[in-house]
């Protein structure tokens, strides 16, 4: 491949050097922040050599090149247009300004969960571990692991200590993530998740039995009653406080004289925000976050397979949008609150989605004889079974509709179909045939029979509608 030729040709196809902005790449795309959009020559790009496919999302222009090559494009495209090397947040940071609210509202989250994303799969997947350690008729009728090796129980609780640790301390998790995203002190952030979990403040998962008990403890400040209980587990609440702490952080530095910083601005920061976390963001924040979880949760389990239906057959549409980028907040919620909720059906409708994306992906490959299109469909299918959609949603099934269409049906069967079991997942995961590990043990039949499912009425439909659309053509 000539890469020289191919940057070159990107460049002309985006409207020229004067109309690119800043650039830069991941594993498999180009992301390009452009002044006008309107001056791309989208079929252009689809003809230059090694491009597998295009799509514009979050103030970002992103052409798919695939693993390897995009390096190689990127590295002669910042040679042409002179702009040097950039990463991809200050590609995001330069997008930004062409996104509107709703669009900057689902960045802003993501970029608070992507980076905790490792603790809570790591915690979930361990917490799934420990469900097939002690579900009895796992793998021995009526009888567990346990039941069966005692002198692993406590090798087991250890492991139980490991998984629930992320969950018990998501605040200081979220505290640090979300101040550092809202411009202050991401350490102040910890602390102030810290105070939210403190050992000395009643337990967060058992407020409403507490409250029942009538065994609530209050500081009184001033004829003030405050509620000594803390926010394990929650999700509203720590975000607020964060943005509150760092929007005090950042105004105290306005105004505090330089000599007086590093000791006026933290102190009334972390202590205004911890009040007003346990006053009125805390208590305000918990029924909000809990009511949207028990909601969710509510609405799937009442709607049955019809929510579910309509859920998954539209999950793909959404992630188009970018809005799915939301889900994390609530699939963290829900599975802060296992305990009511039983886990999150969010991952399960998200793998059927994937996986028929990668079926009616192949399925395009098997429909059309073009080597240039199989040689895209057959490796973008395969990594949509694992989980990464991207390829072969933008690179072939929107291009080819009909595809896209039949995904969205078996996406919505297989999801009406696990929704009438009542599928849940208790981690986060590789959302595809790898997501075996985060579902249920008691639900992993049901799981394994959506997901033939979802394969095999994505692929056929697939076939059969991209094949009767190009005979037409």
């Amino acid at each position: 491949m000539n890469f020289p030729q191919i940057a070159q040709q990107v460049i002309d196809k985006l409207g020229g050097k004067e109309n690119i902005a800043t650039a830069a790449h991941c594993a498999t795309r180009l992301r390009i922040v452009l002044n006008d959009e309107s001056k791309v020559d989208k079929e252009g790009i689809d003809n230059i050599e090694g491009v597998k496919g295009q799509f514009a999302v979050a103030g970002q222009y992103q052409i798919i090149f695939g693993s390897g090559t995009v390096n190689k494009v990127h590295a002669e495209l910042t040679k042409l247009l002179g702009i040097g090397d950039v990463s991809k947040a200050e590609v995001a940071e330069a997008a930004s300004g062409n996104q509107n609210l709703l669009q900057r509202l689902v960045k802003g989250l993501a970029d608070i969960f992507v980076p905790i994303i490792p603790a809570i799969v790591a915690g979930g997947l361990l917490m799934g571990i420990h469900s097939m350690l002690t579900a009895k008729g796992f793998f021995v009728d009526e009888l567990s692991v346990i039941d069966m090796h005692p002198g692993l129980a406590d090798l087991v609780d250890f492991i139980n200590t490991i998984a629930n640790a992320p969950f018990v301390f998501l605040p200081v998790l979220l505290g640090f993530s979300a101040t550092r995203k809202f411009g202050g002190n991401p350490f102040l952030g910890a602390a102030l998740g810290m105070l939210l979990v403190h050992p000395a403040l009643a337990d967060g998962w058992n407020y409403a039995l507490t409250l029942a008990q009538g065994k609530i403890q209050y500081w009184n400040v001033f004829g003030l009653e405050i509620e000594k209980v803390g926010y394990q587990g929650t999700v509203i609440p720590t975000l607020v406080s964060a943005w509150v702490l760092a929007t005090l952080e950042k105004t105290f530095r306005k105004f505090v004289p330089s000599y007086l910083d590093n000791l006026i601005t933290p102190l009334f920061s972390l202590f205004i925000a911890g009040f007003l976390a346990f006053t009125v963001i805390g208590p305000i924040g918990r029924e909000a976050g809990s009511l949207i979880a028990l909601g969710l949760t509510w609405l799937y389990d009442t709607l049955g397979f019809v929510g579910g239906a309509i859920f998954g057959a539209f999950y793909a549409p959404i992630v188009i949008t970018g809005m799915h980028q939301t889900f994390i907040a609530v699939e963290t919620q829900l599975l802060a609150e296992m305990a009511n909720t039983g886990g999150t059906f969010i991952f399960p409708i998200a793998a059927m989605s994937n996986i028929a994306q990668g079926a009616a992906c192949l399925g395009v490959a098997v429909a059309l004889k073009d080597p240039k299109v199989r040689g895209l469909a057959v490796p973008s299918g395969i990594s949509a079974l694992l989980g990464i959609t991207e390829p072969a949603m933008f690179g072939v099934n929107l291009r080819y509709r009909q595809a896209f269409f039949a995904a969205m049906i078996g996406s919505g069967l297989a999801s009406a179909f696990i929704a009438f079991f009542n599928v849940k997942a208790i981690a986060l995961g590789a959302a595809g045939f790898l997501g075996i590990p985060s579902v249920k043990p008691d639900s992993l039949a049901m799981y394994s029979i959506g997901m033939v499912i979802s394969f095999v009425v994505a692929f056929t439909l697939s076939v059969i509608f991209v094949k009767r659309a190009q005979a037409k053509a």
